[in-house]
């Protein structure tokens, strides 16, 4: 089934879960050219790309996120750089983007960061890292945006599904607004439809 024809209303609890959290567990253990966090203000995803990065994953970080429009004191990316290099990552490991305030932008405004400071034509494949619900939508704007020689892993943060998620209405909701947000940029255009099989 294309991304663009799913109704979510009519997508049973496992279907939900596969379309949300793309990826084979096994490709969790190879490597990159560089590890990609997209910013939200949350700590856990800088803290799983230390822990990447001090596996030797990839030999850099890239944080991405502005102020989301001025509602933050400080880009998200400064924050997130400030933690790694707290943990000790090296300063000449990190790169930042401060521009973005969206998932679409965090893609854009790290092309030229990347192309920058390790050729964008040298990227084999990146090690993105977000929220576990949200590794779809960064999955399918990596693919729109980004050259199509480059391969992704996704990397997701955040607790497992409890039993009967479903069951709980703030899990299940968001769930739901996420798949529907997916189908919208979907048949906006904005994300290039892809065939999902369950």
């Amino acid at each position: 089934m294309l991304i663009s024809e799913i109704n979510p209303g009519e997508l049973t609890p496992e279907q939900m879960v596969h379309v949300l959290y793309p990826g084979d567990p096994k490709e969790a253990k190879m490597y990159g050219d560089v590890i990609m966090v997209f910013g939200n203000g949350n700590l856990d995803r800088v803290t799983k790309a230390i822990e990447l990065f001090k596996e030797g994953r990839a030999s850099e970080i890239l944080f991405s996120g502005g102020d989301q429009w001025g509602e933050r004191e400080e880009a998200e990316a400064i924050s997130m750089k400030r933690f790694a290099l707290e943990k000790g990552v090296p300063e000449d490991a990190i790169s930042i983007e401060t521009f973005s305030n969206n998932t679409k932008e965090n893609v854009l405004a790290s092309l030229l960061v990347i192309d920058r400071k390790l050729g964008l034509h040298n990227i084999k494949r990146i090690i993105a890292v977000s929220d576990a619900g949200h590794l779809r939508r960064c999955l399918q704007t990596l693919r729109t945006y980004m050259p199509g020689w480059i391969d992704f892993i996704m990397v997701g943060t955040g607790k497992t599904l409890p039993p009967n998620w479903w069951t709980i209405k703030p899990i299940k909701d968001r769930a739901v607004k996420e798949i529907k947000s997916l189908v919208q940029y979907t048949k906006e255009g904005q994300l290039a439809d892809s065939e999902i099989i369950f």
